[in-house]
């Protein structure tokens, strides 16, 4: 089975995750009901199973809870594929489309964390939380998990369809790049991928 079960504990923040990339139950419960339905979408596109259980401090701001949930699921990603992220397809990219949005999203698990965004949003935040810490979740996760991840709008209505479509986009692009090759090889000229 290609899963991992991680916790993380800090001053600001416990976080506890469980990842399936071959699918599973998908029940998630951070105290930001916004960042739960983002989670939900990102898992249900990429049919994974996600199990998170997270607190911190989102009084004084969500900023620390969304990017560290972002470096545990890098981490469980990491986890989940094992050394050298043998046999599987290893890159990703996906259009989603939502309404009058249109967001791309491409992904190389290279072993090298680099996020480019591109994305922009208002001043309002979405339910209770600023969408612009997304960044900082995509980041968190790019770097922990060692993946070149570039999130780019293509056309644009909403701020909600943005990120929507974005980490819809997301999981649709990661469920092509952990597919597994019959052949189990490693794809890379190196023979492997390191950091």
């Amino acid at each position: 089975m290609r899963e991992a079960s991680l916790k993380r504990e800090t001053k600001e923040t416990q976080i506890e995750l469980k990842l399936n990339l071959d699918g599973g139950e998908v029940n998630i419960a951070t105290g930001l009901p916004f960042f739960d339905h983002m989670l939900e979408a990102f898992a249900c596109h990429g049919r994974f199973g996600l199990w998170v259980r997270a607190k911190g401090d989102i009084e004084v701001d969500p900023h620390h809870l969304v990017e560290d949930t972002g470096i545990v699921l890098g981490q469980a990603l990491a986890k989940a594929l094992g050394e050298g992220y043998r046999g599987i397809e290893r890159a990703g990219c996906f259009s989603f489309a939502m309404d009058g949005t249109l967001t791309n999203v491409a992904l190389d698990l290279c072993g090298r964390g680099t996020l480019v965004w591109q994305l922009e949003f208002g001043a309002f935040p979405l339910g209770n939380l600023d969408p612009n810490l997304f960044r900082e979740f995509f980041k968190g996760l790019a770097d922990s998990a060692r993946a070149a991840i570039h999130v780019h709008p293509v056309a644009v209505d909403n701020d909600h369809h943005l990120i929507e479509s974005a980490m819809k986009g997301f999981g649709r692009a990661l469920r092509r790049a952990v597919t597994p090759l019959e052949d189990g090889q490693t794809l890379s000229t190196k023979g492997m991928i390191d950091a």
